[in-house]
């Protein structure tokens, strides 16, 4: 399979932003900078709706109906086995990570990001930015289906506008009515109901695929307006990374972060990703030593570097504090070998088995 050099390196990007972001919990002192790795989630979001929407977009934009069934079994096959696999691993090896798992009925249906408490048990917690992309997946074929017969550049751009701008007027609301009135005197529950109402459910996270869907829909039905994207391609480079920047003053906990940050973040990771896949930027055409080793593994490494953490933390307590430089190295070696041992038991069998079964 043909590899986009530019999608490698921003799925490299993101999961490294994820993992570094994580490590500053576990006694390894990192820079001001890594704070605001969450935003790593993001991008993967981003991705994960532009190649879901150019998978099925194109198939409407030359008057044909995609495979359903086969795309409902591709993503299945893609996702499935591997998340199973570390859900075993958490409820046989518990880890300290976060201390117990939430009910197990959440892990299994993906409805881990609506309703947890996760002061009650924090383990595999990551898990819920996959029940998001899995709830777009049930949902996007839904959806198109319906506008089949409308569906084209303009409708899907008013359509995701018009969700994303809904989304703001949401989150804006439950900031007011239940983040708001907890601030002064419990800081605690005004975090529970921010993360619980706010950061994971996915009415309140679809910016990102939502603006990735809207790429793909550009590609497919607009191919004059794609050709020009890519044109700009180091402009776009620079204002996504300038973006990115601005969005970092913006304070996640705050109304102004619940409203307007996820989509300007997705923005700027939208901008990102048109110039990675531009032949007019270096990256989009050349690939960098070991950047498509680590985008492979990442979906992998997202998945269990939370328990590879929490395990290290236990047999090694002192060294983030006493060789900060030497703990980064063996936490981060460490993911990446359990990563690559996932991969290949786990991940890259279930790969082999989607493309007999689905030819993708």
């Amino acid at each position: 399979m043909t590899r986009a050099p530019g999608l490698d390196l921003l799925r490299a990007l993101a999961i490294a932003a994820v993992m570094l972001y994580h490590i500053s919990s576990h006694g390894i002192p990192m820079p001001v900078f890594v704070e605001h790795g969450w935003m790593g989630v993001d991008l993967f979001f981003v991705l994960s709706g532009y190649l879901i929407g150019w998978q099925l977009l194109r198939a409407y934009a030359h008057g044909e109906a995609p495979h359903w069934r086969r795309f409902m079994l591709s993503r299945a096959l893609r996702i499935l086995p591997a998340y199973y696999a570390v859900l075993v691993l958490y409820v046989l090896l518990p880890s300290p990570e976060g201390g117990a798992l939430q009910p197990l009925w959440k892990y299994l249906t993906f409805t881990l990001n609506f309703a947890s408490d996760w002061r009650q048990g924090a383990a595999y917690s990551h898990a819920w930015s996959l029940c998001v992309e899995e709830h777009v997946y049930l949902l996007f074929p839904v959806a198109a289906w319906l506008l089949a017969r409308r569906l084209n550049a303009r409708r899907a751009i008013v359509l995701a506008v018009s969700l994303i701008g809904g989304g703001m007027l949401l989150r804006g609301w439950l900031w007011q009515a239940q983040v708001a009135p907890h601030l002064a005197d419990d800081a605690g529950g005004a975090m529970r109901n921010f993360i619980g109402l706010i950061y994971n459910p996915t009415y309140a996270r679809l910016d990102g695929l939502l603006m990735g869907v809207n790429l793909a829909a550009c590609r497919a039905f607009r191919p004059a307006w794609w050709d020009a994207l890519l044109g700009h391609g180091r402009a776009l480079l620079a204002a996504g990374a300038i973006t990115l920047a601005a969005s970092t003053q913006i304070p996640l906990m705050s109304p102004t972060g619940a409203i307007v940050l996820f989509p300007l973040v997705a923005l700027g990771c939208t901008m990102l990703l048109t110039g990675a896949i531009s032949p007019a930027t270096w990256i989009g055409r050349q690939t960098l030593p070991g950047v498509r080793t680590v985008a492979i593994l990442a979906f992998s490494l997202y998945l269990i570097h939370k328990q590879i953490y929490a395990w290290l933390d236990t047999l090694l307590p002192d060294l983030g504090r006493q060789a900060p430089m030497l703990a980064l190295v063996i936490y981060m070696a460490a993911s990446l070998a359990a990563a690559a041992l996932l991969y290949l038991a786990i991940e890259r069998p279930g790969l082999r088995l989607r493309r007999q079964l689905t030819g993708h």
